[in-house]
C-alpha cells in the first residue's frame, strides 16, 4: 500500500509539473496541445511501471465466428462492419452481465476472461453460462441479419480454466493489461477445433464443471504444442444458474439425402488456397454439411474450398467453403463428411430447396 501512494505521490508531483511549466508561457492551442499529449504520456509511463505481473488463475473463452474471412469478401464492407458491431454489441450486454471481462476483439473473434481482477468460485459456471446464452442469442441475431439481406453466421466458443500471466504489455507507444501463457494458447487451439454452434471444454474445465454441465463424449485432438491429444468435450446444456440448452443449429440437424453430384475442390493451409483441383462425388447432402467420396485422403479439421453445380435451378455454381468432421477408407475411396463454413444465401437457398424437394420424394 505504502507503494502504491508513493507511484501515487510521484506522478500527481509529475503532473503539476507539467502544468506549471506550460503556465509560465504563452498560452495558445498548440501549447495546449502539447501539455495534454505530456500529460497522457506521464499517464501511460505510470500505468506500464504500476501494474504488477502476476499468475493468476482465469477462465478463458473465446469467441470466433465460422467462415467469417469468406462472408467478408461477399459482401459490401460497410454491412460487414455494421454486422460486425451488433454482433459485438448483443455478444458484448451477455459477457458483462455474467462478470466477463473483454480482454481484446481481434477481427471478428472476442478474447474474453472471467476471474480478473478478483477470482470468484463462480467464475467457471459464469463462463459456461456466458457461452450458452451467446448461443442463444444467435438465433435473434440471425434473424435480424436475414432482414437485413445479410447472412446467417455462426460462431464456436472454447473454454478453458488454468494459470495465465496477467500484466501490461507493451511500450510507450502502445500497451495493453492483457493475458498470456500457455492456456491462453490452448484456448485458442480448442476454439479453433468448433464447428459452427458449438461450446468446446477442456478436459480440466470439465471436470470443475461436471456436478452442472451435460457434454457430450470425449474428442480427443492433436493441438499445437501439447505432446499428447487433448480431449475435447462438447457442452450440451448446464443446470446453473439456470437451466439452459446449446441450441442444435439448423444445418446441423438438417435431413440428409442421398444424390450423385460431381465436385471439385481445393485444400486450404491456413488462409491459403493450394493451387491442386481435385475431384469427387457428392454422395449425401443435408442444409449445412455433405458426405463426399473421393480418391483423395481429407484430413479431419482441415479445409476445403468448392464449386457446387447448382443446375437444377440456375446455370450458376456456388462457392462453399468447409471443414472436415471425419474421413474413412472405403476399399481405398475415402468417404469425407463436412460441415459448410461459409456458403453465400444464393448456395444456402438452393441447397435447402434441393434437399427439401428430395425428401418429399422419398
Amino acid at each position: 500500500m505504502a507503494q502504491v501512494k508513493e507511484k501515487s505521490a510521484q506522478l500527481a508531483e509529475q503532473l503539476m509539473e507539467l502544468i506549471s511549466k506550460h503556465q509560465s508561457g504563452e498560452q495558445n492551442p498548440s501549447t495546449e496541445s502539447a501539455l495534454r499529449r505530456e500529460m497522457a504520456e506521464a499517464l501511460h509511463r505510470a500505468r506500464l511501471s504500476g501494474d504488477a505481473v502476476e499468475t493468476k488463475p482465469v477462465v478463458i473463452l473465446l469467441s470466433d465466428i465460422r467462415g467469417f474471412s469468406e462472408i467478408a469478401e461477399a459482401y459490401d464492407a460497410n454491412a460487414v462492419v455494421d454486422m460486425l458491431n451488433r454482433y459485438f454489441a448483443a455478444m458484448g450486454n451477455i459477457i458483462v452481465s455474467y462478470g466477463g471481462s473483454i480482454d481484446k476483439l481481434m477481427g471478428d473473434s472476442i478474447l474474453v476472461t472471467f476471474g480478473l481482477p478478483e477470482s470468484s468460485d463462480r467464475d467457471i459456471e459464469n463462463a459456461i453460462a456466458c457461452a450458452v446464452e451467446m448461443q442463444l442469442a444467435m438465433s435473434g441475431f440471425n434473424e435480424d441479419n436475414l432482414s437485413r439481406n445479410m447472412p446467417e453466421i455462426y460462431m464456436g466458443i472454447g473454454i478453458n480454466f488454468g494459470d495465465v500471466v496477467v500484466g501490461a504489455l507493451g511500450s510507450e507507444h502502445y500497451s495493453e493489461y492483457t493475458v498470456i501463457g500457455e492456456e491462453v494458447n490452448l484456448t485458442s487451439r480448442i476454439e479453433a477445433h468448433c464447428l459452427r454452434g458449438q461450446i468446446l471444454l477442456s478436459e480440466h474445465t470439465k471436470d470443475l464443471a461436471k456436478d452442472f454441465v451435460e457434454v457430450g463424449p470425449p474428442n480427443s485432438v492433436e493441438v499445437k504444442g501439447a505432446r499428447e491429444a487433448v480431449k475435447l468435450f462438447e457442452v450440451y446444456s448446464i443446470s446453473r444458474p439456470r437451466e439452459m440448452r446449446v441450441p442444435r443449429r439448423e444445418g446441423r440437424r438438417s435431413p440428409r439425402v442421398a444424390v450423385q453430384m460431381p465436385i471439385s475442390f481445393q485444400c486450404l493451409a491456413g488462409k491459403i488456397i493450394l493451387p491442386d483441383k481435385l475431384t469427387g462425388e457428392v454422395i449425401d447432402i443435408g442444409y449445412g454439411g455433405m458426405l463426399i467420396e473421393s480418391e483423395t485422403r481429407l484430413a479431419p479439421l482441415s479445409e476445403i474450398k468448392m464449386r457446387l453445380s447448382l443446375e437444377l435451378f440456375s446455370d450458376a455454381t456456388t462457392e462453399i467453403f468447409a471443414r472436415i468432421i471425419k474421413s474413412t477408407d472405403q476399399d481405398g475411396v475415402y468417404h469425407s463428411s463436412m460441415e459448410f463454413t461459409f456458403i453465400d444465401q444464393a448456395g444456402q437457398t438452393a441447397i435447402k430447396t434441393l434437399v427439401d424437394r428430395l425428401v418429399l420424394t422419398l
